[in-house]
């Protein structure tokens, strides 16, 4: 392989590994399960290796070739804290605070996250600064989805303002635990088919309109069953689901972007969002949000070795 550097994207469970060229293109990937939940911070240089090893067809992968990562490897309780940016921050900020990975004899940078730091509204990030630089744009808003979704604000190349929503957290706790996980629970609907479902649509209608009064809305999901039967029961998981993206939408997302909203996420959880956002009236273009943690990856290490690459702007997708 001909590497200019590695790659890890390195979330609270799980963990990403690319071997990148000097075009910024993926030249091999490796999946594994060993994210930040599993490790204690003396355990990341020889996971990292392991990982680069299997990544190398089970040869130790050169060690003067440098790697950059991204998310919790960086967190307070991770390998080491790569202290949050405050806002506004530019991508070049990103790459210019990255940190040296202790305890290992490789080159190892890791990146820092962002942080709103004001009174009303604090808010971080930190793995989803990566999927910007990779999503390359300079103004507008992105919409990042996923367990702690991200709305954010983009004006001439600098991330000014963002906001998080739990919904998938909530989602997972309402549909599993509480009083609607009866029904919500019980009949399973897979996410997949969450945007075809007129349960899920009529749940982001729903939930859209419902604002503010998304608690009283969401006891429908219980009460709909009770009083009309199987049929209400079977959507019961896709209008909840529903309910809860249509309500994010309505507090975070602009009613009338100047640009379409970027969406940048994968597999169906990016089907879902394009669906709701469909149904909300608001224009969207969607990222590969793999394709845009890698980009934005080889951005910030085209700027920290930018003389291993050939361009600064992350290659090729």
């Amino acid at each position: 392989m001909d590497t200019a550097c590695f790659a890890v994207d390195w979330g609270t469970t799980s963990f990403r590994l690319w071997a990148l060229r000097r075009d910024g293109a993926a030249a091999a990937v490796e999946r594994r399960g060993e994210g930040m939940a599993a490790l204690a911070p003396g355990d990341y240089a020889s996971t990292l290796e392991r990982a680069l090893t299997a990544l190398s067809g089970g040869k130790a992968a050169d060690p003067d070739i440098p790697v950059v990562v991204c998310g919790m490897a960086g967190a307070a309780q991770g390998w080491r804290n790569a202290p949050y940016l405050p806002l506004p921050a530019t991508f070049a900020d990103i790459a210019a605070n990255a940190v040296v990975a202790p305890r290992i004899e490789r080159d190892v940078r890791i990146l820092p996250g962002l942080a709103q730091m004001t009174a009303a509204a604090p808010d971080v990030m930190r793995g989803e600064e990566t999927l910007l630089l990779g999503a390359d744009l300079s103004d507008g808003m992105v919409c990042l989805p996923g367990t702690h979704a991200k709305w954010v604000s983009l004006d001439q190349g600098r991330v000014v303002a963002f906001r998080t929503a739990m919904t998938g957290e909530v989602f997972d706790l309402l549909a599993e635990r509480s009083t609607l996980s009866h029904y919500a629970s019980c009949e399973r609907t897979a996410e997949a088919s969450f945007a075809d479902s007129p349960a899920f649509e009529a749940g982001v209608l729903d939930g859209f309109a419902a604002g503010g009064d998304l608690l009283a809305a969401a006891f429908s999901v219980r009460a709909g069953p009770l009083l009309f039967g199987e049929a209400a029961a079977a959507g019961a998981r896709a209008r909840l689901s529903g309910l809860l993206i249509g309500a994010e939408i309505a507090a975070l997302a602009p009613r009338r972007p100047a640009t379409p909203i970027c969406l940048v996420a994968s597999g169906e959880l990016a089907r879902i969002y394009a669906r709701a956002l469909r149904i909300a009236g608001l224009p969207a273009t969607a990222i590969d949000a793999e394709a845009a943690a890698r980009r934005g990856l080889a951005r910030c290490a085209a700027e920290i070795w930018s003389a291993r690459f050939q361009a600064t702007n992350g290659g090729s997708a």
